[in-house]
């Protein structure tokens, strides 16, 4: 059994819309940290916009369950996480979660 440890990062007012696809401004995204070894590394990619969810999965950019988005919507979505690849596989490799965890915040 493994733990998915997700870490959020706000989508608002840091990107414009995908050819046809939702408009990103108004959308929360997580990214979770990088999960398996070697050649099988992935990480999971969570959109939310009110009530409707959809979850991605990196390197792969295929979007693997959704509800509340259209066809049309959940394309875009495919398509942002293809053109962002490389900026949202450092959000997963860049976060410690053990490190994130026990950080103090109090300084």
């Amino acid at each position: 059994m493994s733990e998915n440890f997700e870490l959020n990062f706000s989508m608002k007012n840091e990107g414009s819309a995908p050819e046809n696809g939702p408009d990103m401004s108004e959308m929360e995204m997580t990214v979770s940290p990088i999960c398996g070894t070697g050649d099988s590394r992935y990480a999971f990619v969570t959109f939310t916009e009110g009530e409707k969810t959809a979850e991605g999965k990196i390197p792969s950019c295929e979007i693997i369950r959704s509800s509340g988005f259209s066809e049309e919507e959940l394309a875009g979505l495919a398509t942002y996480m293809k053109a962002d690849l490389k900026h949202l596989q450092k959000l997963a490799a860049g976060e410690n979660v053990f490190k994130a965890m026990f950080k103090d915040d109090r300084k």
